[in-house]
């Protein structure tokens, strides 16, 4: 069991590294006056297996056209794959985005739901989408669970999960709820630029005489 001031001490270090400014298309919205739930979901849908700047500029062009489900479910599917086209996925991308947004329309009266059961019973939508629109749009302490919000807590050492959904769980237990709002933006763009799934560059990491370098086999 890694010591509780452990965990505050690399989450404080890593808060201090990775600010806002420098985090993904999603985090940012977090930050905008708007907050617009559907814009949050819509641009998540989109980022799957995407780069955030691909992502970034297809949600603005894709929500300058329909910014709500009315709109996005008129959009003819052959148009929203050419729009979808170079996230990846576009075909599958585009079903979904056009489901979710009738289911919206039908169920919900055109709004995103603010409560976990309504967002995961809708075809589309798993725990990682739920809880970053739950925590990015509506201010609720979820802990979104990407590759890299599961992978590192691991290395680390913090925990030993096997699924980004065991990870929530067994993070739920020992990271303090004050860090569930900063955790997701702080662990993704330490993932993609220090702590990397293949040879991380732990002689730049800031935290690295905190880590346990569990599974790491080689590093820079």
């Amino acid at each position: 069991m890694v010591p509780s001031f452990v965990i505050d001490r690399v989450m404080k270090i890593l808060e201090k590294e990775y600010n806002y400014t420098e985090r993904t298309t999603l985090n940012r919205l977090r930050l905008s006056e708007e907050k617009d739930p559907f814009k949050i979901l819509v641009s998540c849908l989109i980022s799957l297996r995407a780069k955030d700047e691909t992502t970034k500029k297809i949600s603005e062009e894709l929500l300058n056209i329909a910014n709500t489900p009315e709109k996005l479910s008129l959009i003819p599917l052959k148009r929203l794959e050419g729009i979808l086209y170079s996230s990846g996925h576009y075909h599958k991308k585009a079903l979904t985005l056009k489901s979710v947004s009738k289911e919206l329309i039908k169920r919900f009266g055109g709004k995103v739901p603010d409560n976990r059961e309504d967002l995961l019973s809708i075809k589309g939508i798993g725990p990682k989408t739920a809880n970053i629109v739950l925590n990015f749009a509506f201010n609720q302490a979820t802990l979104p669970i990407d590759t890299h919000c599961h992978r590192i807590p691991n290395r680390l050492g913090w925990l030993k999960t096997k699924t980004p959904e065991q990870t929530e769980k067994e993070l739920e237990k020992i990271l303090p709820k004050k860090y569930w709002f900063e955790f997701n933006g702080i662990f993704v763009l330490f993932g993609r630029t220090i702590c990397k799934p293949i040879s991380p560059i732990c002689s730049k990491c800031p935290v690295e005489k905190y880590c346990r370098k569990v599974g790491v086999t080689k590093h820079r």
